[in-house]
């Protein structure tokens, strides 16, 4: 399948090697841990996109990206970016902040518009993670290296356990 849109077009121009998965999100497959079952990919090896918010004043919304099974330790993103309290963004507001659909949503599609882009460390244990293509039903697996230079993505320990919290 071509499949194409504002990130596939990205990466051809910065000459970056991906490989594009799609799978039927109207089918129900919503949750990373689904979507890592739709591609045939190993759950830890796809990652989700969260949006958060900072409990300060004039501080950019974050992004955070973290394993599919793993659930998002507000206390520890609030501690590694020397913040007092992070809370996580409702489906809403992650949207608006975004312009993109959750399920869809993308460090790759948000690149240059002004996130603070976390990741976190485990993506280390992979050459390549799958994230989201900025819409719903398609990812993209594409090597960790290249990911953390174009969205200039801070690494830290932010993920624990293996629960599903929001997509």
């Amino acid at each position: 399948m071509d499949f194409k849109n504002n990130v596939t077009r990205f990466l051809d121009s910065k000459r970056v090697t991906y490989q594009v998965f799609t799978y039927d999100y109207e089918a129900g497959v919503h949750s990373a841990v689904e979507v890592a079952a739709a591609i045939g990919l190993p759950a830890q090896q796809v990652f989700k996109t969260l949006v958060t918010l900072a409990d300060e004043p004039n501080r950019k919304p974050l992004l955070v990206i973290i394993p599919g099974p793993d659930t998002l330790d507000l206390k520890a993103l609030a501690k590694a970016t020397n913040i007092k309290k992070v809370r996580m963004s409702t489906h809403d507001q992650a949207e608006s902040l975004t312009g993109l659909q959750t399920g869809g949503i993308s460090p790759l599609a948000l690149i240059n518009k002004g996130f603070d882009v976390y990741l976190d460390e485990q993506a280390q244990a992979f050459e390549r993670i799958a994230v989201s293509a900025g819409q719903r039903g398609a990812n993209i697996l594409l090597p960790v290296k290249e990911l953390i230079k174009l969205t200039r993505a801070r690494l830290i320990s932010l993920g624990v356990g293996n629960k599903e919290v929001g997509e």
